[in-house]
């Protein structure tokens, strides 16, 4: 399998990346996977869609205007 660990700025295990196909597989071996999937789909409000969809053209009109995750939460640890 062809995991990919997903780590934050100190280096600490966050999360794994599975590509799709071998998703697809894990989730045909394992039926409880799919109904997990299906239970966990979560659908965004109108209000929600439109906070996302201003912020996009936002960032689409200014992308030197942003910072990236990583220097962002330091920054925010940093004023803690």
């Amino acid at each position: 399998m062809n995991l990919q660990f997903i780590k934050d700025i100190k280096g600490n295990t966050t999360g794994v990346f599975i590509p799709i196909e071998e998703w697809q597989s894990l989730k045909t071996k394992y039926s409880d996977l799919q109904n997990e999937e299906i239970n966990t789909c979560v659908e965004l409000n109108s209000w929600q869609k439109e906070i996302i969809d201003e912020r996009l053209e936002n960032y689409y009109k200014n992308p030197k205007d942003v910072l990236d995750f990583d220097t962002t939460i330091a920054k925010i640890r940093k004023g803690l």
